[in-house]
């Protein structure tokens, strides 16, 4: 086997080893990223076959994201501490294997069970793809191959409902997660042999954080149950839960700030540019968990499309990631993120507000393509530059804890999304079951939906900006709070934009 390059080397992108590493972090974030939305297309038959309602649909979903952001900071810890490839592997591992008893899961609890170790692999993972390659690239190439993971990694969470349409019309839902078995069998080697060691050598020696670990994932497991349960639960449980899970967030906050090496150190929110984008991701995210949870059921329920067919109605997203993002994130690289992420979000919402045509009896054409087209082209110029500014807002040596937040943010904004929906739209536990009700909820759902993608474009027209390029003086290194070492010229500009 051949020895893997040398850790911190500076790969560039047009070589052997730039592509192997950019392979193998596509193929692992997409695993992740496919079972984020592929699910969402088998739903409607899953239920249907383990006699599941509505909440036993939300519970499908929001295991996964549950402990996914849950864990996804302490996956980033891991990876920065004893080696982020190492921890990736182990991630994809565990992921498949949680996949194959998904697939072979007899009832609703099984599954929902199966789901939530799912998303223990998934918090292992996704954060060590984006620090492998914010760690193994040349500095000049970072913002290329940053776009690339992000156009290949979107067109996985975009193919995923055509994919999981295919695969519930022909061989059954079960394979949706059958299929990550041979995705892992392929990216694990590939990990091993050709992508390079990297880890922050500043951690060693110090513990985990584990209460930050679990009160963070009391809190949210604690308010999902509350949003979910509150139509059809007891009021004083309901009650209790949620109040119980808003004092597991004030402790976790508590804890974070007194503890000496914190999961979360509240110390990288002093860069108000990691803040604002972090506070963008929040309404993106959200909008777009509610969006992907609602649409594919809305095709299949009301439209009367196969699941195929509702599937393949958002295949042009898939084509327009695919085309545009590397160059997307390239722009923003040379404007600065603030037009991106405002723009972006606006096209996103233009894109849910044309989903209210989407009825009965849809026409492909006149109704649906619109509105996929519009979101696709929000989704390009939104996702590449999010990513890319996340990761200049830190030191590299934080990266894999960056990536581990803004994961985190956007897996729980998806999570409260799912959960908070159908609680706010009225709909009831077998709407699902019903097109008249679950049509009703849709035209209720996709305004606040597009409502959220707007407040996230106020927030980073207001907020974020693109600090002054190929500067070395201390005041341009901490332009709005992005502190940085310093760089020489030619590492200024990739690192800070």
């Amino acid at each position: 086997m051949a020895a893997p390059p040398q850790e911190n080397s500076a790969v560039r992108m047009s070589s052997p080893a730039g592509k192997w590493i950019l392979l193998t972090t596509v193929l692992g974030s997409s695993m992740a990223l496919l079972d984020s939305t592929v699910v969402n297309v088998a739903l409607p038959r899953i239920g249907r076959d383990l006699d599941a309602d509505l909440a036993g649909l939300q519970w499908t979903i929001n295991a996964y994201m549950l402990t996914l952001a849950g864990l996804i900071l302490l996956g980033g810890a891991l990876g920065d501490r004893f080696g982020r490839r190492k921890v990736f592997v182990v991630g994809v591992v565990w992921f498949a294997a949680a996949s194959l008893l998904c697939g072979l899961a007899p009832s609703a609890e099984v599954l929902v069970a199966a789901r939530a170790l799912q998303g223990i692999g998934g918090a292992l993972l996704t954060p060590g793809s984006l620090a492998l390659i914010q760690a193994s690239f040349h500095p000049d190439d970072r913002a290329r191959a940053v776009g690339l993971w992000s156009g290949f990694g979107g067109v996985g969470a975009a193919v995923g409902p055509f994919l999981g349409g295919w695969l519930v019309d022909g061989p059954g839902w079960r394979w949706v997660f059958l299929l990550n078995v041979p995705l892992a069998l392929l990216c694990a080697p590939i990990a091993l042999r050709h992508v390079p060691e990297s880890k922050d050598d500043r951690v060693h020696g110090r513990g985990f954080d584990v209460l930050g670990a679990a009160l963070g994932a009391l809190a949210l497991a604690l308010v999902t149950y509350a949003l979910i349960e509150a139509p059809s639960g007891s009021v004083p449980v309901v009650a209790v839960t949620a109040t119980a899970g808003v004092a597991a967030g004030v402790a976790f906050v508590s804890v974070e700030r007194r503890r000496a090496d914190p999961m979360m150190p509240l110390s990288i929110f002093g860069s108000r540019q990691f803040t604002a984008v972090n506070l963008v991701t929040l309404c993106v995210y959200a909008a777009f968990g509610g969006f992907f949870f609602l649409s594919a059921v809305q095709l299949q329920v009301v439209s009367g499309y196969s699941a195929l067919g509702a599937g393949t109605a958002l295949l042009p997203t898939t084509v327009l990631m695919l085309l545009l993002s590397a160059r997307s994130g390239e722009l923003a690289g040379r404007i600065g993120p603030r037009i991106p992420l405002t723009v972006g979000p606006l096209l996103c919402a233009g894109g849910m507000l044309l989903m209210l045509r989407v009825g009965a009896d849809a026409s492909y054409v006149g109704d649906v393509l619109p509105a996929v087209l519009v979101l696709g082209l929000g989704m390009v110029t939104l996702v590449a530059p999010l990513t890319a500014t996340v990761l200049a807002s830190v030191d590299v040596g934080r990266a894999g804890l960056a990536s581990g937040i803004n994961n985190a943010a956007a897996r729980a904004a998806g999570l409260v999304a799912v959960a908070a929906l159908p609680l706010l739209v009225g709909m009831g536990e077998e709407a699902y079951r019903s097109a008249d009700a679950f049509n009703d909820a849709f035209q209720r759902a996709m305004p606040l939906c597009a409502g959220v993608l707007v407040l996230g474009a106020v927030v980073a027209f207001a907020t974020v900006r693109k600090p002054p390029p190929d500067c070395r003086r201390p005041e341009c290194l901490t332009h709005g709070n992005v502190t940085a070492p310093p760089l020489e010229p030619t590492q200024a500009r990739s690192r800070l934009e």
